[in-house]
């Protein structure tokens, strides 16, 4: 037997903000709410189908670059493109020393880092 990943926890002070913006940078919509977070995921996919993101309302700000992130690609654009319409979305660009490399190190409207791949996939 193995475990499956079925919910990744995203602490943050306003639930509601992230939620608009993660919906819109992966197509998600909000499945559950509650004062204390807002879980957001693929409606077309089964239950015992879908990872989805939880946005849990926390006091505490964030202090220190994220130990675990997110990778995202696009679906139907290049790598150019998903970054301006991430951008437009609220996204910033930040700069954790990563140097050299084919992606792009970006920040939620939280300060939350996750990076753009350079390869299309699959939606």
């Amino acid at each position: 037997m193995a475990c499956r990943i079925t919910e990744l926890v995203l602490d943050c002070a306003d639930p509601d903000k992230l939620a608009d913006f993660w919906c819109g940078v992966l197509g998600y919509q909000v499945l559950d709410r509650d004062p204390d977070g807002i879980e957001i995921g693929r409606a077309d996919q089964a239950p015992e189908d879908r990872i989805t993101l939880v946005l849990n309302r926390v006091k505490e700000p964030k202090k220190q670059k994220l130990r675990m992130h997110v990778d995202v690609n696009s679906t139907d654009r290049d790598q150019a493109a998903e970054l301006e319409r991430l951008l437009a979305l609220g996204a910033k660009r930040v700069d954790i020393g990563q140097g050299g490399v084919r992606w792009i190190v970006l920040a939620d409207p939280e300060g939350n880092e996750f990076c753009l791949l350079r390869r299309r996939v699959t939606p």
